[in-house]
């Protein structure tokens, strides 16, 4: 069992902050949904309500796209010089800096994300993945072609237009500022579809945006639910793009809506069920360290959770020993409290679905090494919980279960692991720890995901693309990658002589 705070941190507390926007953001103003319905914001924290907030539905997505595409037609913002949009990207970045404390705190009631971490981490870097984009918003050109025939030629880059961005409840700031710096640099016009678990972080940013200068119509925020609100983005035959991050199912169905509309580009981020490969030759204090950290970060609310692992037999019993003594000192608590490592789980849904797999386990007959049981009398707290004694054709081994639980599973050699490790219908990342340069690039090369991390673990950077194989989806965010998803090339022709039809 996993330590739990003993809830004595209240000269840490940050006040909760007072919830200010709470309405739909359209055309640079702050408006109640055509239709005056609201639903509720909970608090993982305790599973009550904090807030009301406006539920937009098909007619306010069409208001938040005519205000886009007048925008993007007619408004400054395509056509500033790429200098003037930087100035404003780094204003705005300055501008989320300056209210990080309250941001975090907004994330941490909202998301059940950890208060400190937000604060020093995550919403810090998430501006400077605007700065990232700033940086490139005066650098966007094509380049100039050599011919076969008589002509010469050359290409622009050019915004894609009007995009959708819909975004995923586990990493509200950072999705948010992933999708939406790119798209801005590039001179799109936008209309973001928070997640409805956690709205309040996005609202909060359209309201910094329009402190920053970026013109009306430019960022539209439309909260809702996916069924009714993110429907009528993928579907929108105004709409150049859809960007979209979350699961597999619900990327299904935006590339059908956007098969049957206007034929818009899409790029998913998708789902997850990432292997951890950990060698003999590991130093195993190291590797379950990394390990308990690719499944427990985020409280594993994170596709790219190392959520399978793999530890190669000569040190397979020392390292479930390990394991089993460190996932003890690891604290699960409120997310205010600084020596909390482990929040709650988003929301009851996600909450009970975590339960529910760790009884499918148990069913399929696992072994439950540690944890598998809620925390605490009140809120969406699950221990931290590994399985020992999983086969590849269990449930827990297979499903994407966006919780704290880990599949814990032998192997001998290394073309064993690779073929395991390429055994699921998801490609997202994957893990090797090894001191062996050779099989380190043995199995990088070998493993079909979109990143792997050698002795490391979510090692992100605003410089490295990050995307998946399979169903894991297809695009990239972040890199130069991510600005050209909100680009497209067109090419100009013109003969090198004159034309005797002109």
């Amino acid at each position: 069992m996993a330590a739990q705070s003993n809830g004595n941190y209240s000269k840490y507390l940050t006040k909760i902050p007072e919830i200010k926007f709470t309405q739909l953001f359209i055309n640079g103003e702050f408006v109640d949904s055509t239709s005056g319905k609201t639903f509720e914001s909970i608090d993982p924290r305790t599973g009550e309500a904090i807030a009301r907030v406006a539920e937009g539905e098909k007619e306010d997505v069409d208001v938040a796209v005519k205000a886009a595409r007048e925008a993007f037609d007619h408004g400054p913002w395509p056509r500033l010089p790429g200098s003037a949009r930087r100035r404003i990207l780094l204003k705005f970045a300055d501008l989320i800096n300056e209210n990080v404390d309250e941001l975090a705190a907004l994330e941490a009631i909202d998301a059940g994300k950890l208060f400190y971490w937000l604060k020093t981490q995550e919403i810090p870097q998430a501006a400077e993945i605007l700065r990232y984009y700033a940086g490139a918003a005066d650098k966007i050109h094509g380049e100039t072609l050599k011919m076969s025939s008589e002509h010469q030629a050359y290409t622009l880059l050019e915004p894609i237009g009007v995009v959708g961005l819909i975004i995923p409840w586990n990493f509200p700031s950072m999705m948010f500022l992933m999708k939406v710096a790119p798209a801005l640099a590039a001179g799109c016009t936008m209309v973001v579809k928070p997640a409805e678990q956690t709205p309040l972080s996005a609202l909060y940013y359209a309201h910094l945006s329009k402190l920053a200068g970026i013109p009306d119509g430019v960022l539209n925020v439309v909260t809702g639910y996916g069924s009714k609100a993110g429907a009528s983005i993928s579907s929108h035959m105004d709409i150049d793009k859809v960007s979209f991050t979350g699961s597999t199912e619900v990327g299904r169905l935006i590339m059908q809506a956007a098969a049957t509309s206007n034929l818009k580009a899409i790029s998913l981020e998708l789902g997850g069920k990432s292997p951890l490969i950990v060698f003999d030759d590991a130093e195993v204090d190291q590797a379950a360290d990394l390990a308990l950290l690719g499944v427990l970060f985020n409280k594993g609310e994170i596709c790219v959770a190392g959520s399978r692992v793999f530890v190669q037999e000569g040190i397979y019993d020392r390292f479930v020993e390990k394991l089993r003594e460190k996932a003890k000192t690891w604290v699960v608590g409120d997310p205010f409290d600084p020596k909390v490592r482990q929040g709650p789980q988003v929301d009851k849904k996600q909450f009970d679905k975590i339960l529910s797999y760790i009884e499918h386990g148990k069913r399929e007959g696992a072994t439950l090494l540690i944890g598998g049981k809620p925390c605490g009398e009140t809120g969406y707290y699950i221990e931290p919980t590994v399985f020992t004694d999983v086969t590849d054709n269990m449930m827990i081994a297979k499903d994407e279960i966006f919780g704290p639980v880990m599949s814990l599973m032998k192997f001998k050699s290394v073309e064993e692991a690779i073929q395991r490790a390429n055994a699921t219908r998801y490609g997202l990342a994957a893990g090797i720890v090894t001191r062996d340069l050779n099989v380190a690039n043995t199995v990088s090369r070998s493993i079909r995901a979109g990143v792997i991390w050698i002795n490391c673990y979510f090692a992100f950077d605003r410089d490295c693309p990050y995307g998946g194989f399979k169903m894991s989806g297809f695009g990239r965010d972040l890199g130069m990658q991510g600005l050209s998803q909100y680009l497209q090339v067109k090419s100009v022709v013109t003969p090198i002589y004159n034309s005797p039809w002109l």
